[in-house]
């Protein structure tokens, strides 16, 4: 696609043309190395070229974007309602995660990020725009409304970060990110990243991308290769249940997928019941209690966390070693984020999927859309071959109580260890001097 010649890939972030300060706050950071997309696209992205970038969620995307956006702005300051810069984003819970990472970012070459999701007060968010933002990071329809009521103009963006296009494609939002697009500085420089990059993504390259940088760091279906996939068959839907629920039990963190919203708060309910720190996590929660339900599963104050596929974007936790889909996914690029939540930072992890007899058809499609070649096995609630699997194991069957998630403010996180090519979305931790991929 890219008729200029990129430029070639370094292997340390001090080969960058990059403020020291940025170069000095990743080192604080503990990011020691870049990972190969931000390798491969930061010396093409610092010079101003157009990227377009294919990586899996956990590849180190946010500061492969983050890094470029801020030092190209570095110095300048944004008028009240003005953003130089803009990454759009399917989800809250992304906009946050990439808020988190790009932060220490920001702050070090003083350069003020905002915010602007749905779901929190967009007076507080019209707010932080008329004081001035030289970097914004939205959800489409959010912007949308910014912009419609005049406390928001994106005449002045010259830099566009467009992530996780796929899932905006999926989600219906193409209508309004090409809207926003044609608002931003014509001849500004624009950066896709998406997990998958499929026709849903072709118009938007072809409209809005000029000659661009193309890399790609997993050519084949998106899948880590240090992630194990299996599909346990089960005789019904009250083994089903039964199997979920050992698994939930295990020693250590875990993420449970349902379907619906109500499922959700049901199956935390029944694992409170039976001794399991669990918390729902879905779309009928306000996102300051998404939030706090989240900082309590990195925290270890749950330790279940059951979730729809709100959470299967975005949400980054440190050592998650096994996701579950209690009930299947319908489609394979579901499965492909959902799985994302672990095996992050080079780290092995799991995915394991409860199928029931009429699924296997189904199943068996999605997987091999998915490119993946999972370990198959029959299994019960009590079977010791779950236990292997997954840590699977009685619960206590004494209640818990888990604080309910309020909009009272998140508790601290923990101090976060050091990295490779670190990020917050796309963020992949790994400490050092561990050999393991970050």
């Amino acid at each position: 696609m890219s008729v200029t010649p990129a430029l070639p890939a370094v292997e340390s972030f001090d080969a960058l043309d990059m403020p020291p300060a940025l170069t000095k706050t990743l080192a604080a950071q503990g990011v020691i190395e870049p990972f190969p997309i931000q390798g491969a696209t930061l010396p093409n992205s610092l010079a101003g070229r157009d990227i377009l970038g294919r990586g899996r969620t956990g590849s180190g995307k946010t500061l492969a974007f983050g890094l470029a956006l801020l030092a190209r702005i570095a110095g300048r300051r944004a008028e009240p309602k003005a953003p130089l810069a803009l990454v759009l984003v399917p989800t809250r819970e992304l906009a946050q995660q990439v808020t988190d990472a790009l932060t220490p970012y920001a702050t070090a070459v003083n350069l003020r990020l905002t915010t602007v999701v749905g779901g929190m007060s967009i007076g507080r968010q019209a707010g932080s725009l008329r004081r001035g933002a030289e970097v914004l990071v939205a959800t489409p329809g959010r912007l949308k409304d910014l912009i419609d009521r005049g406390d928001c103009t994106l005449a002045r963006v010259g830099i566009t970060v467009l992530d996780e296009a796929d899932q905006m494609a999926d989600m219906g939002f193409m209508p309004q990110v090409t809207a926003l697009l044609k608002q931003v500085e014509p001849g500004g420089q624009r950066m896709l990243f998406s997990a998958t990059l499929d026709k849903n993504i072709d118009k938007l390259v072809r409209m809005f991308l000029s000659d661009p940088v193309v890399h790609s760091v997993d050519p084949s279906a998106g899948a880590v290769t240090t992630m194990e996939h299996h599909v346990l068959h089960v005789l019904d839907e009250t083994d089903k249940k039964a199997v979920a629920l050992r698994i939930a039990a295990r020693e250590g963190r875990v993420i449970l997928f349902v379907d619906t919203k109500r499922g959700a708060d049901r199956f935390a309910k029944r694992l409170l019941a039976n001794g399991v720190r669990a918390s729902a996590l879905h779309g009928g929660r306000s996102q300051p209690q998404r939030n706090r339900t989240l900082d309590q599963f990195k925290n270890g104050q749950v330790t279940a966390l059951v979730a729809t596929n709100v959470a299967a974007r975005g949400i980054h936790v440190d050592d998650l070693d096994l996701v579950v889909n209690v009930d299947p996914p319908t489609d394979h690029k579901d499965y492909l984020h959902r799985g994302g939540r672990t095996a992050r930072a080079g780290e092995s992890g799991s995915v394991v999927t409860l199928v029931l007899p009429e699924q296997k058809r189904e199943m068996t499609r999605l997987m091999s859309d998915a490119g993946i070649s999972p370990r198959t096995v029959r299994v019960k609630s009590g079977d010791e071959e779950l236990s292997r699997i997954t840590g699977a194991r009685e619960p206590s069957g004494v209640p818990v109580v888990v604080e309910l998630p309020t909009p009272a403010a998140a508790q601290p996180r923990p101090k976060s260890r050091p990295r490779r090519g670190g990020g917050g979305g796309a963020r992949r931790g790994v400490p050092r001097p561990r050999s393991s991929r970050g």
